[in-house]
């Protein structure tokens, strides 16, 4: 990969894996050799944990106080690379999300603060993959991450009230591609927790791609690995490499990078 890739992972519905998912690709595209960048937006912190496990707590610093810094000009500078930190694996790093995400979204909202995370980003040269993980909710921080990004990577439980929503999400993506970041694309719909066996999810999944929709050919599995890797705060690629949802995780990156 010869240039920078900035990846956002968004649904706008919870309990839908975007953490598990932002994590799992961003461990094993360091396994793989890339220097890799996780930027947390949630304020529940989810990939924080996940990557970091007790040294989550009290982190500092964190993407807020980058946040922070634009609402108060006479604060301490934070410049966005002075929010990175290492993990505890290899070529992977994290900018750590904390709940005082949550105090500053209505102010940067009204200010107007939108460009900011992109140009932030753009700074950022010592990373071949950039994942962001995001909020369940079209907030300034999801914004902000489709603005930044180059690909969206969308999560998707096969149930009609999931499909419903599925299609209110992808026109609020593409309205955000025309009118602000034209070089965003979907990079696909990835089925989270399907169960092949089941009738209901392949016939979902058969009638999306008739739809045109870019729903991808990997599928990921519902497993109790995950969430002993949760646990264990160490994504599958470092924790169970040989897993079938393992498996399945780097068959969705292999699609992804193709």
């Amino acid at each position: 990969m010869s240039e920078q890739q900035v990846r956002v992972v968004f649904n706008q519905k919870g309990g839908v894996g975007k953490s598990t998912i932002a994590c799992n690709l961003a461990a094993l595209s360091a396994q793989r050799g890339l220097r890799t960048l996780l930027i947390d937006l949630d304020p529940q912190s989810n990939s924080t944990q996940y990557l970091l496990g007790e040294l989550a707590q009290g982190v500092q610093p964190s993407g807020a106080d980058f946040f922070r810094r634009m609402l108060d000009i006479t604060a301490p500078d934070t410049e966005f690379v002075d929010c990175i930190l290492p993990t505890p694996f290899p070529l992977l790093s994290i900018v750590a999300a904390t709940p005082a995400l949550e105090d500053f979204q209505g102010k940067l909202e009204s200010r107007y603060k939108i460009y900011k995370l992109r140009d932030a980003i753009r700074k950022l040269r010592d990373f071949d993959q950039i994942y962001i993980d995001t909020p369940p909710a079209l907030g300034y921080y999801t914004r902000s991450a489709l603005i930044a990004a180059d690909g969206c990577l969308i999560p998707w439980d096969c149930d009609t009230f999931s499909r419903q929503a599925l299609y209110l999400l992808m026109a609020n993506v593409e309205e955000i591609r025309a009118d602000h970041n034209e070089s965003l694309r979907v990079e696909g719909i990835v089925a989270n927790q399907f169960q092949p066996r089941a009738n209901l999810p392949r016939r979902m999944l058969d009638e999306l791609r008739a739809e045109g929709l870019p729903v991808l050919q990997s599928t990921l599995s519902a497993s109790i690995r995950i969430r002993e890797s949760h646990d264990a705060a160490k994504p599958l690629a470092f924790f169970d490499p040989r897993h079938k949802v393992a498996l399945e995780f780097a068959a969705l990156l292999d699609e992804l990078d193709t």
